[in-house]
């Protein structure tokens, strides 16, 4: 997947207001592998749908979304799967841990099913996120700031053309969150893929190549 383009995609919710002002619904949008892509918004004009739409968990809208050119409403379960498997990652806002499992448990769930990344590499980033005396702490006992950082982890262990992010800093001081784009930035930069990130104030400090209003 070389490309994500938009086409007039809008949601259902907001089609029929004609007095919508943004720089992404209702126009013409396409992001590139190996580029980083800002979303500034406000709360309640639709981020994470947005990100949810690309990744096909929703499909609420109008409009046409393209993997390079094919319509994602073309694809079936089998197609999605291995998009989700190889192509897109995704950090959530509501980051979708196993609470009952620990911090590396999450991790590992996901990293045994891809085989991407080595032990070492993943317990690298807990240290350097400062979270390495959590591995074996449940993920429900972790902060919501702590559990982020898993949360992370695990979107990065896998192979993807782009990385989604919806606000992936919201709970993070700024150490924390400059530790966060300088591994993001290192393993996009290392696969090559594109970033699309989310924002409703606090963003991660990086060289966009467009940041787009919503």
């Amino acid at each position: 997947m070389n490309t994500i383009k938009l086409k007039g995609v809008v949601p259902e919710i907001f089609a029929l207001n004609n007095d919508l002002r943004s720089e992404v619904w209702r126009t013409d949008i396409e992001f590139e592998q190996g580029k980083r892509y800002l979303i500034k918004a406000d709360s309640g004009t639709g981020k994470s749908s947005l990100l949810s739409y690309i990744y096909g968990q929703r499909g609420d809208y109008r409009g046409d979304i393209l993997f390079n050119d094919q319509n994602i409403q073309t694809l079936s379960a089998h197609d999605w799967c291995m998009v989700r498997q190889s192509m897109l990652s995704i950090l959530f806002q509501d980051l979708k841990l196993f609470g009952e499992l620990t911090a590396l448990e999450n991790v590992e769930i996901k990293n045994r099913l891809t085989k991407t990344q080595p032990t070492r590499v993943i317990k690298g980033w807990f240290e350097e996120l400062g979270i390495a005396d959590k591995l074996k702490t449940r993920a429900d006992h972790l902060s919501y700031g702590q559990q982020q950082r898993v949360a992370l982890i695990r979107a990065l262990c896998q192979p993807f053309n782009f990385l989604l992010l919806d606000e992936p800093i919201s709970h993070l001081d700024d150490r924390n969150s400059e530790v966060m784009r300088d591994i993001i930035i290192r393993e996009a930069t290392r696969q090559g893929a594109g970033i699309i990130a989310t924002s409703i104030g606090k963003h991660m400090d990086m060289e966009y190549n467009k940041i787009l209003s919503l």
